[in-house]
């Protein structure tokens, strides 16, 4: 019977690994990737405001990884997705999102690499436990169970800043690229110019070789 009670208590505490395990089969370069690739908008903000009742969440963008975005205060509502994320807890987020149809606000994801720092990719909020089956929960559940959590915190913690700087990364790379395309733009500019000018002091020259036979010829 204690068996038994120890195996469940060990499934429950993994709950939340077991539920994010679809997301979690993606190396994190495949899975960044892949949020690059789907999203609208990324960025790196802080949630300052929920509203419950009306189920929308204000982030204040920190950095802006990809997306043309004016304001720094942006609004999410998960209305438009069959897998919404809202936000319960006032944290720091990496973003991945799309335009809902007003083009001003958001739709959170959980198929997203979406995550704060506390939860990871996939994850619903830690459930405290309290007990099993009417069960008192001991002081040696509690510490094993404790443990696991942090385990995964760590993950997430980690996880929250390997993608920063994949993102970063990202944002450097379009800038150096877009720097490519304007120098590209230039010469090209510059190409023409000179090509242009080569066949105007062609056709001057041509004119004037013109003016001089002619003027020959009205000689002779």
């Amino acid at each position: 019977m204690k068996l038994k009670y120890i195996l469940f208590l060990a499934f429950f505490c993994f709950y939340n690994y077991s539920y994010s395990s679809e997301f979690r089969r993606l190396k994190k370069e495949a899975m960044v990737n892949q949020g690059i690739k789907g999203a609208d908008i990324i960025f790196y903000g802080e949630l300052i405001k929920i509203d419950t009742i009306n189920k929308i969440s204000t982030f204040r963008i920190l950095e802006l990884f990809k997306g043309n975005y004016n304001s720094k205060i942006i609004n999410a509502k998960s209305d438009e997705t069959d897998y919404p994320i809202y936000p319960l807890k006032k944290d720091l987020w990496i973003v991945y999102a799309l335009f809902n149809k007003d083009k001003k606000t958001i739709t959170l994801d959980l198929r997203s690499p979406t995550q704060t720092m506390e939860i990871g990719t996939g994850f619903l909020p830690p459930v405290p436990i309290h007990g099993i089956y009417g069960k008192k929960i001991t002081k040696l559940d509690s510490i094993i169970c404790e443990v696991e959590n942090l385990k995964i915190r760590n993950e997430t913690l980690s996880a929250f800043f390997y993608q920063l700087e994949l993102l970063r990364a990202y944002k450097s790379s379009q800038n150096i690229i877009s720097e490519k395309e304007k120098t590209e733009l230039k010469i090209e500019s510059y190409s023409k110019y000179i090509i242009i000018s080569l066949i105007v002091n062609i056709l001057l020259f041509s004119f004037l070789i013109f003016i001089i036979l002619k003027k020959k010829i009205f000689i002779k």
